[in-house]
Formats: C-alpha cells, sequence, structure tokens
C-alpha cells in the first residue's frame, strides 16, 4: 500500500544511459499534480503489482526492434557510465509478474533513436504484448521519445513531450479518481 493509502501511479523504466529515466521523470511529472506517482527501476521492481496501484507505466530503450535481452544489456554495459546492471530489464520483470490481480490499467513508453524513427519495432509495443499477456488493459497507444544516439542526448523538446504525455494520462485518471484524492496528490506531491 502506499504511504496515503489511497490509489497511486508506478512507473517502472530500465535505463543503460539514463535517457530513458530522464523521460520517465517526466512522465512521473506530468502524472504527480493527479495521482501520486512512484518512479523505480525495472531491477528494483515489486515481484507483484500492489492492490493500490491504479496506473502503470512501463517504459525501456528499444534494442534490437524490440525489449532490450540481457545480450543486448551486455552490449551496451561496455560503454561509460552504464546506470543499471544489466541482469534485469522490462522483459524478465514483465515476465515474471503473475496474471493481473488488480484492476490497474496500464500503458507503455520507449526511447528509440530518432535517424531510425520509421524502422519496425519498439521495446514500448514489445512490453504491451507481454502486459496484455497478463490481463492489463492497456488504456493509451505506446508512446515513442527520441535520442540523438544509442547513448543520447535526448532530443531537443522529448522532456516536455514526456511531461504533457503524463499530464495526459493524468487528465484521463482524474475522473475515476475524484476530489478528494487529487488533492491528496497535491498536497503529498513533494515526498515522492
Amino acid at each position: 500500500m502506499s504511504r496515503l493509502g489511497t490509489p497511486r501511479a508506478l512507473i517502472v523504466f530500465e535505463s543503460m544511459f539514463g535517457n530513458t529515466h530522464k523521460i520517465a521523470l517526466a512522465i512521473r511529472d506530468g502524472l504527480r499534480d493527479v495521482i501520486t506517482t512512484e518512479l523505480v527501476r525495472a531491477d528494483q521492481a515489486p515481484a507483484e503489482i500492489p492492490a493500490d496501484v491504479r496506473l502503470l507505466v512501463v517504459g525501456g530503450p528499444t534494442h534490437a526492434f524490440s525489449l532490450s535481452r540481457r545480450s543486448t544489456r551486455m552490449q551496451a554495459a561496455q560503454q561509460d557510465q552504464v546506470m543499471m546492471p544489466p541482469e534485469t530489464g522490462i522483459r524478465e520483470w514483465l515476465q515474471g509478474l503473475p496474471d493481473r490481480t488488480t484492476q490497474t490499467t496500464a500503458v507503455t513508453f520507449d526511447t528509440r533513436v530518432a535517424k531510425v524513427r520509421r524502422l519496425p519495432g519498439s521495446a514500448a509495443r514489445s512490453a504491451g504484448r507481454l502486459l496484455r499477456r497478463r490481463g492489463f488493459t492497456l488504456v493509451a497507444a505506446p508512446e515513442s521519445f527520441f535520442v540523438h544516439d544509442m547513448t543520447g542526448p535526448i532530443e531537443p523538446g522529448e522532456i516536455d513531450r514526456a511531461r504533457a504525455w503524463g499530464k495526459e494520462l493524468a487528465a484521463e485518471l482524474k475522473p475515476q479518481l475524484g476530489r478528494r484524492h487529487h488533492a491528496q496528490a497535491v498536497r503529498y506531491r513533494g515526498r515522492y
């Protein structure tokens, strides 16, 4: 349960070079005016989705047209300044989740290299398929945010776009949560 005992959002992300983490932070900033939002790396994410989580946001970098695998994370780990250990990513975390037993809905996002925007494959779409297999209802289309190169930096305007996407998700959640929860989220947002 969250500290407030009220509905919350959970963002689970994977990030090797920090770009997806920055996008996840911006999405959190967009959400947290309406709902208490927790951000956690995939290798530290809960084995089950807590009952008070109303929205699960899952994001990671697109590696080889899909979610990363241990082998692609090992290749990335050979670069300098890697943020996460390569053992557990979004793919492994999602595969280990039990089928949905709560009212949690889900959305997915990814980061991908800007110069290959039109190529098929997306970590967000792959994550969405795994979530649907577990019984989650996806409430928005997968969203991609763009980086200049594999290690970054994030393309201009993408942080603002991620924050705006979080606000859009929050606006869709607001009617389900009611005024009382919104007031609590605003009052406590500095703590999370």
